[in-house]
């Protein structure tokens, strides 16, 4: 038995493997405490025997580290660096949000000056000895360090990543007490900035998760707990402990996973993908494999850790419309969150939201929400929209319909952030949508990017709790050599990949992985002389491509995302392997063939669109069945309106293929 738990900022949800058939769950979201809405939902699919025995697998895809980091609810952390350079974090890479404010908002540092300390033990960039690190330093450091009595401690030295002797020693100085984060743990990476960022990262935010997961632990003990990581594979929970900065995109890792694995049950490698929940939404490029990007951010922090690359905003069905002081309807980034909730919940919300207003435009039934285990209460919505249509001297209808098309722009605006603005045409790609709100948006997306196909995935509004299950067993480790092609040495890098690729195969041998489970990727960081930034691509075999080979490709590379190339030599920055195993296998079992007489179960009026229109259940929809729009298709947990001119398929897995016709 499989258990895959994905917790939102509205939803939690569950996703049940029994070996043949799949079971899907969802219940509100507790964010004090997001354990207890994971016991209610075991205890609710009646899983609690099993969890007692251990008989039941449990991934878990956290918003912990990524709540606490948003909030800025981090906790106390002490930086340790060397001589110098304390204000390393503080003065970044002296950017300024807003370029032409004369009078900006101060910022806060990440750590105050007074929790930034400084010691010897520093690395010249060959890696030879520049200052000592003497015992009186690590007493002055230890005594410096009770004095603050931090509930964490970053370490971060100059160059560290070459040989991280110094910092080693610092740590086993300090008391064993405290959560310590070591920068060559973390990050053994080059630029100092986004490396002491990322350790800083992990030590402010470890306590909060590691104590989150220990108990999450203890209460399923003692039942395996495995942790999806924000590049899209799983690790241990002990493991994860450690690792807190390695889990901010944690759920929506899940989700492309899962959208990963659909793509061998659609024979189609390209897809524009987007994850709507009840908070933000999500979109990312996926073409045959997840991209993954270490120029990651979580709010006003860069994440060089590798993670899945996407872009998210502030757009889920609990967007918050408002009228701004222009007098112009605006929608989002606040949300309603799960309390109290869309005004149609009647949890007490009164605010507008975008299920509100697909609720007042027929695109929700109420009776059918959440495969009718909760009710939507239609008047609630009205009433909350009905200042907003008021102040815009529009019926309730017309401002709903605003609402919606407002929320579709922010979407199709980040939708060609991650293709157009990178030289990508979205008419190449297939849209795939998924979380709870994306079926009922995916039409008007298409349209507006001048897409003609799209998916509508099968446990769309589970999906990420179904990438847990799919996922592998994974680590992600790098090594920076900043070596230039008129001074390659082949030999050296194939000697690193080799260290990196044992590394992480022991530690998922020591997991209990196989070891003839396990497979491995490599790639690397490549730029041109001078550059700052870098552009990633997999290295093969080297017996098999020469390096030579290698830059030809970083050539083409550059020309296609640049529009350009130059005569300079290239630098080889950063190795990156990927070590990994699936220690089970999960695949989404086919629905029953045949083209069934789907018959509508009643039909709903749809502003603007139809007064008939037929709704069907798709659960009761066998493979080949065709659907012409306008049409509903509900499920237990979301629902999917295709609109006129659009064709929907269903294919022999379950999915949703639809079509512009």
């Amino acid at each position: 038995m499989f258990l895959g738990v994905d917790t939102g900022g509205t939803f939690t949800d569950f996703v049940l493997f029994d070996g043949q058939q799949i079971k899907v769950h969802k219940v509100l979201s507790t964010p004090d405490a997001p354990e207890k809405a994971i016991l209610q939902g075991i205890a609710e699919l009646q899983l609690t025997a099993l969890v007692e025995s251990g008989d039941i697998v449990i991934v878990h895809g956290s918003t912990v580290a990524t709540n606490a980091a948003l909030e800025g609810k981090g906790v106390k952390t002490a930086y340790i660096t060397n001589r110098g350079f304390k204000d390393t974090l503080t003065i970044g890479r002296q950017t300024r949000k807003e370029l032409y404010n004369l009078t900006p908002r101060v910022q806060q540092p990440p750590v105050p000056g007074a929790l930034c300390l400084e010691t010897g033990g520093r690395l010249d960039a060959n890696g030879e000895e520049h200052e000592a690190l003497t015992q009186a330093d690590l007493e002055q450091l230890v005594s410096e360090v009770k004095q603050l009595n931090p509930d964490s401690v970053a370490i971060n030295l100059l160059f560290s990543y070459i040989d991280d002797r110094f910092e080693r020693a610092i740590e086993q100085a300090l008391p064993d007490t405290i959560y310590i984060s070591r920068s060559s743990y973390v990050l053994p990476e080059y630029r100092e900035y986004e490396r002491g960022m990322a350790t800083w990262l992990n030590a402010w935010l470890g306590p909060l998760v590691s104590n989150y997961l220990k108990r999450l632990s203890d209460n399923v003990h003692p039942a395996p707990l495995s942790i999806m990581q924000s590049s899209g594979g799983t690790i241990d929970t002990h493991q994860a402990a450690n690792r807190a900065v390695n889990l901010l995109l944690s759920g929506p890792a899940g989700g492309l996973a899962a959208i990963r694995s659909i793509t061998h049950d659609i024979n189609e490698e390209r897809l524009l993908t987007f994850d709507m929940g009840g908070t933000s939404t999500d979109v990312a490029l996926i073409d045959g494999e997840i991209r993954l990007t270490n120029d990651g951010r979580i709010g006003d922090y860069p994440v060089a850790v590798p993670m899945v690359d996407m872009h998210t905003i502030g757009a889920g069905g609990g967007s918050i419309a408002f009228i701004d002081q222009g007098g112009l309807l605006q929608v989002g980034p606040e949300s309603a969150g799960a309390f109290p909730g869309p005004a149609c919940y009647g949890r007490g919300g009164q605010k507008a939201t975008v299920t509100d207003a697909n609720t007042v435009l027929g695109r929700l039934r109420p009776e059918a929400f959440l495969g009718k285990q909760m009710t939507l209460d239609l008047k609630k919505a009205r009433q909350a929209i009905q200042p907003l249509a008021e102040s815009l001297a529009l019926n309730i209808e017309q401002t709903a319909l605003g609402i919606i098309t407002i929320a579709n722009e922010h979407m199709t605006r980040a939708l060609r952030t991650i293709s157009v603005k990178r030289g990508e045409d979205p008419r190449g790609y297939r849209l795939a949508c998924f979380g709870g709100a994306g079926g009922l948006h995916v039409c008007d997306l298409a349209e507006s990017l001048n897409i003609t196909r799209a998916l509508v995935p099968r446990l769309g509004g589970v999906l990420s709790a179904y990438g847990m299950l799919v996922a592998p067993h994974e680590r992600q480790l790098s090594k920076t050599i900043n070596q230039r092609s008129n001074q390659f040495n082949e030999q050296t890098i194939q000697d690193i990949i080799s260290e990196l690729k044992q590394e992480g195969s022991q530690q998922l041998i020591n997991e209990g992985a196989k070891a003839d489970a396990l497979n491995s990727q490599f790639s690397a960081d490549l730029r041109y002389q001078g550059q700052s930034f870098s552009i990633n691509l997999a290295i093969e075999d080297l017996a098999i491509e020469p390096m030579g080979t290698l830059f030809d490709r970083f050539h083409e590379a550059h020309k296609a995302r640049f529009g350009h190339q130059m005569d300079l030599n290239i630098e080889l920055v950063t190795i990156r392997v990927r070590v990994f195993a699936y220690t089970h296998t999960i695949s989404m079992p086919e629905i029953a063939s045949g083209c069934n007489q789907a018959i509508p179960e009643n039909h709903a009026a749809l502003f603007e669109i139809s007064n008939q229109t037929p709704c069907y259940q798709r659960e009761a929809l066998n493979a080949g069945t065709i659907i012409t729009g306008p049409a509903l298709i509900s499920e237990q947990v979301s629902t999917t309106l295709i609109k006129p001119g659009w064709q929907a398929k269903v294919s022999q897995h379950g999915h949703l293929l639809l079509d512009k016709v």
